[in-house]
């Protein structure tokens, strides 16, 4: 699990092809990996991926196709990615409870400089709309923010300078792609009302 702080961006110094998927080595300053052993989970971008590599301040992922279908910003030689390592029971819970499992790519619709502020508008696949609340959290490529504002499939985020200093959101512009995690209470709430409602017309059928 992570909290979608994210703790430095890194840069993905080499791609190599590996049984179909991919081999990254991504390279970082700030993160620390001194206490981060091979089979450790890392999010990249914000997708959970296990360290199988380290190497001075560089540490290898192996991606596998079907991740790679379903992400963004994981397949480029050079890219920055925002990365944070896995929680520990004893961590401060300062964004919200993240899976690193992506449920859909977003598309960027608008990024306005307000002054004191940024607002990012991104249209959500439809499927993941649903889920989507005002005030609610959502991740984007591993960034825990609030939504502010909610039309249909398309939500609004209020980003501070300092968040656009400490991520690589900095680098979106209106098109860019992002991987989108929405709120695990959102997911169990969902499967919950469904159990219900299935035992409810089982009942009556009986």
């Amino acid at each position: 699990m992570f909290s979608g702080i994210i703790a430095d961006v890194g840069t993905i110094t080499r791609v190599a092809d590996r049984d179909g998927g991919l081999r990254l080595t991504v390279e970082t300053r700030a993160l620390g990996v001194d206490d981060v052993q091979l089979g450790d989970s890392i999010a990249v971008q914000g997708v959970c991926l296990t360290v199988v590599k380290i190497e001075g301040n560089s540490f290898d992922v192996d991606v596998s196709r079907e991740t790679l279908n379903c992400t963004v910003g994981l397949a480029t030689q050079g890219a920055r990615v925002n990365l944070e390592k896995a929680l520990r029971l004893s961590d401060r819970l300062n964004g919200h409870l993240v899976s690193g499992h992506v449920d859909g790519v977003g598309t960027v619709e608008k990024f306005a400089d307000l002054g004191e502020s940024w607002r990012l508008g991104v249209r959500a696949p439809q499927e993941l709309a649903k889920y989507i609340a005002v005030k609610g959290s959502i991740t984007l490529n591993g960034v825990s923010l609030t939504v502010n504002e909610v039309d249909g499939a398309v939500f609004s985020v209020n980003l501070i300078p300092h968040t656009l200093t400490v991520t690589a959101l900095d680098e979106l512009r209106t098109g860019s792609k992002v991987n989108l995690e929405i709120d695990l209470l959102a997911r169990y709430v969902e499967r919950m009302l469904a159990s219900r409602n299935q035992s409810g017309t089982a009942s009556v059928r009986a």
